[in-house]
């Protein structure tokens, strides 16, 4: 995690390429390596959560307040584009809990877990990422409250900035799990949610596409193909049809 908006809005430009833009929400198959949606904290020393019409169907009420304010940590709201929370991001994780992905089904998930190897060698972990979740914050959550004396969602912004980055480089430790791997499931998730198609809860009205100048599912690129390094005019196109 970088200590700025304009800097983790760049990284966040810079990576959108590896993410596959139509995703397929909850069936991704990439590996781990790396209350509703609401505003970003406007001031510092406010949470970044508040109700919306979404309704979590697997997070509890304060790990739906600690997803969304960890979205709007990282990818913030800015003159660039729309954040996390208001593309959202917390409600295509929830739904994403929902899904075989999440239950671990895309994996063999039987022992042994040789966690030191390279995620070449496929998801090496007893705990599938449903389980990743709601450990990972229930820990930081309460190294938050021992070490602030608030969960994470109730610190400010920079507090909930530097908490994530010790999350990231294992300087946190958690007894459950993993606080790199938590990090690298959570930044991974967030980034799927931003660019997916909308019919899996994330960019809502296409806003993370727009910004990228993404033309979506449209079927027909034909009066293109010999027009390279134009800008492609038309708006993007959802699965489902709708246009941005």
């Amino acid at each position: 995690m970088t200590d700025t908006p304009n800097s983790r809005r760049e990284f966040l430009r810079r990576s959108a390429i590896l993410i596959p833009a139509v995703s397929l929400g909850g069936y991704s198959t990439t590996q781990i390596v790396a209350p509703a949606p609401a505003q970003a904290a406007v001031a510092e020393d406010k949470p970044a959560h508040a109700p919306n019409a979404y309704e979590p169907s697997y997070f509890t009420a304060a790990e739906w307040q600690f997803v969304n304010a960890a979205c709007a940590v990282i990818i913030p709201e800015d003159e660039e584009g729309p954040g996390a929370v208001s593309a959202g991001v917390p409600e295509f994780l929830d739904r994403q809990m929902d899904t075989p992905y999440a239950y671990g089904r895309l994996w063999y998930m039987q022992g042994p877990f040789i966690t030191d190897q390279p995620v070449e060698m496929g998801f090496q972990f007893k705990l599938v990422p449903r389980e990743i979740y709601r450990l990972g914050i229930a820990e930081v959550d309460a190294a938050c409250q021992s070490a602030h004396g608030k969960r994470f969602a109730e610190l400010p912004e920079q507090v909930r900035i530097a908490t994530l980055t010790a999350l990231e480089k294992g300087q946190l430790k958690l007894n459950n799990v993993p606080g790199e791997m938590f990090f690298a499931l959570l930044l991974k998730n967030v980034k799927e949610g931003y660019f997916a198609d909308p019919k899996y809860g994330g960019n809502q009205h296409m806003a993370a596409w727009k910004m990228i100048g993404f033309p979506g599912a449209r079927a027909d690129f034909m009066d293109w193909v010999d027009r390279p390094n134009e800008r492609y005019p038309l708006g993007p196109v959802s699965i489902n049809g709708l246009k941005g």
